[in-house]
């Protein structure tokens, strides 16, 4: 049984883009749409015949694992196929599955939303996920706990795909949760390196903080909607009142803060590279920090009524773009670097989902190409490291073209997607979101300069410090040790020997594949504004305002910005020596190699004074209440004990205590008498 969700079509304004939510049941479903289980239960399945078959599967497991997400890919074409097939009106649709918690007044249902949001993000997920799979057989050839790997790597897509199909919050909130505890497990794979296991750890306890926000939203969602479900809650939220709709806003975006790893819980995404790299492109490219996007997107009628939550939504997408392109200017990890433009990315898409009904396809479709681009990124990262013996010091590396000739190709073809050069897909929408954000808000032209500049700003930073990490990779000298005492000074002695290579075709062909998504598909997806029209039943339409500078002078200066940031990290990294050692730098350059001291902002802001908390409740318990009760305890066993050695059967001293009895009544009688 299918529930049809007829989405209208509304003028341009604060809830323009709310989708109507009136159901009515449809008899004339496609039967391609009652597929969508599978799409969930192929990787699910996978994940547990690889966990629990034990070493038998060590031979074929992994084979497996890429079956089993390549076939949810298909099936995520079958819906797609279905979905295109009928009027945009007739595209959101609630599956059914079963009666899920019956609980009084309360009956939630286990179901499925199909409609464009949810298939979109299905085949990014198993379509980057495959390609990830396939990579990761000739990755982890040689680990021994490969079959492992491929388990958690086909329940981390199950989580993602939970995530996203969900019709109702709390079943989001089952992949949510899904989505970090295979995030655990993959980061600390290598776990018997205490690094590696911190920072886990650090990745699950941070998630967990943003994890109470959705927590209160479904709380508060309950208590004005009495249900949690998406057809429930937006249907009225435009009668809830602005207060209740800002603060589930605002907790929404909390949640959203720590999956997507937004200030201010954006520190453990760096420490989340001490993983396999094909599981940093997993997590930075189609998973797990896309799910906060997601959210904020799927949320959208709470968000349009209330503009206060959006606007803190956009300020925090503005900071962490900033934020992560500042952190990636000084990072000399190969992987750290990209996890901080990973951090950056997600706040231009952040940035435009604040934007409301103007940005929210925006956000999406650069989420769908920085999919692409980014998971490129990381594989062709995994490459290089395959090819200098696990290496991350981009200082050691140098000239890496002449020897990795299909890894510098992709790689350069996704770093000049990210720029946001034409025709790649970067261009077509980080420059739509960064036009969106020159668009006055409400009339406020103050908040399009503020905005519309940082966007510009991070533009060129990003230009920057990507530039930055390319050249240094593949360009100028070679600065790693091969032996021989001749390479640029570096001796036989001066770090290990290395000898690069190319990556077998297993890993190159996925990166190939990729590479031509970072070309092509920003253009296609962006042609007669198809993709922008394909998420309609979702967003809703929305008219696009005019930007208060020209769009074509937007495209201009931010094309300026993009050769500057070339021109200015070729002259520094490739024309000049690079020093194997780093710089001392300036106060910018030290802050930004250590985060910009987000783990000393945390440790002093919340760790330190909750443990000085946690002691003094520690300390108030033991002693005030515990030591309440005890204190009486004791105070009787004291008195009784002494009250028992007074009764020792001795007539002479009944009669003691009688005379001083006797004595005590008198002087009592002659005080009272005077």
């Amino acid at each position: 049984m299918f529930l049809a969700q007829s989405p209208s079509v509304m003028p341009f304004g604060p809830l323009a883009s709310l989708p109507a939510q009136a159901s009515a049941v449809s008899t004339d479903v496609p039967s391609s749409l009652q597929l969508a289980p599978l799409v969930i239960l192929l990787p699910l399945v996978g994940a547990a015949v690889l966990l629990l078959v034990g070493r038998r599967g060590d031979r074929w497991g992994h084979w497996l694992g890429v079956l089993t997400t390549a076939g949810a890919f298909v099936v995520g074409l079958v819906l797609l196929v279905g979905l295109t097939g009928l009027d945009a009106a007739e595209r959101v649709y609630d599956q059914h599955l079963y009666r899920w918690i019956p609980a009084g007044t309360l009956d939630v249902s286990a179901g499925l939303r199909i409609d464009p949001l949810s298939v979109t993000f299905v085949l990014l997920v198993t379509f980057v996920g495959a390609l990830i799979h396939v990579y990761s057989v000739a990755y982890m050839e040689h680990d021994p706990n490969r079959r492992r790997f491929f388990g958690y790597l086909n329940l981390f897509v199950a989580a993602m795909l939970v995530l996203v199909l969900a019709d109702s919050y709390l079943l989001l909130f089952v992949g949510w949760e899904g989505v970090g505890l295979a995030s655990y497990l993959l980061i600390g794979f290598w776990y018997h390196e205490r690094p590696n296991a911190v920072a886990a750890k650090k990745a699950f306890v941070m998630n967990r903080v943003g994890d109470i926000g959705l927590i209160v939203a479904m709380m508060l969602m309950l208590s004005t909607f009495g249900s949690v479900d998406f057809a429930t809650v937006f249907d009225q939220a435009p009668t809830a009142g602005t207060g209740i709709l800002t603060a589930m806003g605002l907790v929404l975006l909390l949640a959203a803060c720590g999956k997507s790893a937004q200030v201010p819980l954006q520190a453990w995404l760096g420490d989340a590279m001490a993983g396999p790299t094909p599981v940093s492109a997993l997590i930075h490219a189609a998973t797990m920090v896309t799910a906060g996007v997601y959210l904020v997107v799927r949320s959208a009628p709470v968000f349009d009524g209330a503009p206060d939550a959006r606007l803190v939504v956009v300020v925090v997408g503005a900071l962490t773009l900033l934020f992560g392109a500042v952190v990636g200017s000084a990072k000399d990890d190969l992987k750290k670097a990209l996890a901080a433009s990973t951090m950056s990315q997600i706040g231009y898409m952040v940035l435009a989902a604040g934007l409301g009904p103007i940005g929210y396809a925006f956000a999406i479709f650069h989420l769908v190409t920085h999919g692409f681009f980014k998971a490129g990124l990381f594989l062709g990262a995994g490459s290089v490291m395959h090819g200098m013996d696990d290496g991350v010091d981009m200082r050691r590396f140098g000239g890496l073209s002449r020897f990795m000739k299909v890894t510098f190709v992709t790689f350069g073809l996704g770093w000049l997607a990210i720029l946001g050069v034409p025709p790649f897909s970067g261009f077509w929408s980080k420059d739509k979101i960064i036009e969106a954000a020159f668009v006055p808000v409400d009339g406020q032209e103050w908040r399009a300069w503020v905005f519309g500049l940082v966007a510009l700003l991070g533009a060129g930073i990003t230009a920057f410090y990507m530039s930055r990490l390319f050249f240094m990779t593949f360009t100028g000298r070679r600065r790693w040790n091969d032996g021989s005492g001749s390479v640029g000074g570096a001796g036989p002695q001066d770090g290990p020997v290395r000898h690069p290579h190319e990556s077998p075709r297993l890993m190159t062909v996925p990166m190939v594949v990729l590479a031509v998504g970072s070309v092509a598909l920003g253009g296609l997806l962006a042609w007669g504004d198809t993709f922008v029209t394909w998420l309609e039943p979702v967003t809703g339409h929305a008219e696009h305002g005019e930007p208060v500078l020209p769009v074509w002078l937007l495209v201009v200066l931010t094309l300026l910005l993009v050769l500057a940031g070339i021109a200015l990290a070729w002259r520094q990294y490739t024309v000049a020596d690079v020093p194997v050692t780093p710089p001392h730098g300036s106060v910018l350059t030290r802050a930004a190699r250590r985060d910009l001291y987000q783990d000393a902002v945390n440790e002093d802001v919340v760790m330190r004074p909750g443990q000085y908390l946690t002691r003094t409740l520690v300390y108030a318990d033991r002693e005030l209440v515990d030591g309440s009760f005890l204190g009486i305890g004791s105070a009787l066993t004291w008195a009784s004990g002494a009250w028992r050695k007074a009764q020792n059967g001795y007539v002479r001293s009944y009669a003691a205590i009688m005379l001083g009895g006797l004595i005590v009544i008198v002087v009592v009688a002659l005080a009272l008498a005077s």
